[in-house]
This record gives C-alpha cells, sequence and structure tokens, in this order.
C-alpha cells in the first residue's frame, strides 16, 4: 500500500485570494486530500498539487463572473470549481449538480462543515432537471467533457441572456472551433477565450465563454423546458 501524499502549506496567493474565508479553504483542501482521495473523488498524485492546480486554479474564475447572480455547477464533482467560486464570493447562488450519490454527500457534507449558505447541493444529471429547475444567469463547468457535449447540457439551464463559463485547458481553442455549429443551434451569440488570475496561477486558467440569446438550448430546449414546466406544475396541484 502507497503512503497518501501530504497536502503542502497554502500559498501567500490563497491567502489573498480566499480573504477572511482562508481557514475554510485550508479545510476544504484537507477534505478533499482526505476524504477526497479515500472515497475516490479525486487521485492521490493530486494532493500535491491541490492549491495551485485546484482551488487557486477554480477560485479565479470569480473574475469574471457578474455580481449578485445564480450559478449551476454542472457536473460538480468534488466541488471544483464550485465550491472555491462560493468561498470567494457570498453574493453569488451557487447550485452544484451532481448525478453521483457519494459525490453528493460529500459536497453536502463540505456545503454544511464550511457554513456555505449560499450553496445548494442537487443530485441529478442536467438533462433531468431542466424545467424543474429555475434557470440560472450563469453555469460553470470543469473537466466535465468537451465542450460540444457539455454546452448540450448547460446552456438550456440558462436564463435568456446568460453564460457558460468553462475552465479548459490547451485544448480551449480547439474545442470553440470544432463546437461552434453545435453552440450555434443551441442559442449561442458569442463566444469568446478568456486568460484569468493574473498573479496568482502560473499558466493562467483559461475560460471558454458562451453567451446565449433569448433562446437558451435552441427551440429543441425550448418545447422540452415548456413541456417539463407544464409538468411541474401538474405536479404541485396534486
Amino acid at each position: 500500500m502507497t503512503e497518501a501524499a501530504e497536502l503542502p502549506p497554502a500559498p501567500e496567493q490563497a491567502r489573498a485570494v480566499f480573504g477572511e474565508r482562508f481557514a475554510d479553504a485550508v479545510r476544504y483542501a484537507e477534505l478533499l486530500a482526505e476524504a477526497g482521495v479515500q472515497r475516490g473523488l479525486i487521485g492521490p498524485r493530486e494532493v500535491p498539487r491541490l492549491w495551485e492546480r485546484h482551488l487557486l486554479n477554480c477560485a479565479v474564475l470569480s473574475e469574471v463572473v457578474p455580481e449578485g447572480v445564480t450559478v449551476c455547477d454542472v457536473g460538480s464533482g468534488a466541488g471544483l470549481p464550485g465550491i472555491p467560486l462560493a468561498l470567494v464570493r457570498d453574493d453569488l447562488k451557487i447550485t452544484l449538480l451532481e448525478p453521483l450519490l457519494r459525490r453528493t454527500n460529500f459536497l453536502t457534507e463540505v456545503v454544511e462543515l464550511l457554513g456555505l449558505d449560499h450553496v445548494t447541493v442537487v443530485r441529478g444529471r442536467a438533462e433531468e432537471v431542466m424545467g424543474t429547475m429555475p434557470a440560472v444567469h450563469v453555469v460553470t463547468a470543469r473537466a466535465v467533457a468537451p465542450l460540444d457535449r457539455l454546452a448540450t447540457w448547460g446552456i438550456p439551464l440558462l436564463r435568456p441572456y446568460g453564460e457558460m463559463l468553462a475552465l479548459k485547458g490547451d485544448t480551449a481553442v480547439e474545442e470553440l472551433k470544432s463546437a461552434a455549429t453545435a453552440l450555434s443551434k443551441l442559442g449561442a451569440v458569442e463566444t469568446s477565450i478568456l486568460h484569468v488570475g493574473e498573479g496568482v496561477v502560473d499558466p493562467l486558467s483559461t475560460v471558454v465563454r458562451v453567451e446565449v440569446g433569448e433562446s437558451p438550448g435552441g427551440v429543441r430546449f425550448a418545447a422540452k423546458r415548456a413541456k417539463a414546466a407544464r409538468t411541474g406544475r401538474t405536479r404541485r396541484r396534486r
């Protein structure tokens, strides 16, 4: 049995980024390094680089999230980027959407332990909750799926004129090019690639931003959303 990797001390940048929530960020990092590894939510090799590659890489997404909006973190997994974003932005209302029970159990424990009252954990797939969960201003995602597939899950959850922010790596430009047709059909009106985290992370975090118009998801999803809403109203009347 190999010895568990040790979590390194938090870098100085973490104190500046997380501010008053720094102690909570440290506790979250410890939970990822311990329970997260034990439950198979992250690999043991990720522990030495938890701060730079995961917590800070996700926290700097806050630079491009508007103030006071609703956010849905699709395929939240171990809470990345949703939990770091919640730690630095208590003005947001964040939903962590995750289909696997062992992951939602972990997320619920983290949210309760850290007192993240502005965060809700929902178990389910994006295509299942559409129409039953209120549409949001912003959808976030990290390491969930290629952009074209991610868009079919995330964009229909948006309000009109909302945006999807996907943390990507070196493949961002290529993925955006290959997903262009699919994004257009889903109601995207503008796309861009942003680099965030100057002075905090190196390399900078790469974010693909997809902005939608008045029909997030396009015509097909508009019909599906309307049907889901009607079904929800019928259930509430019973």
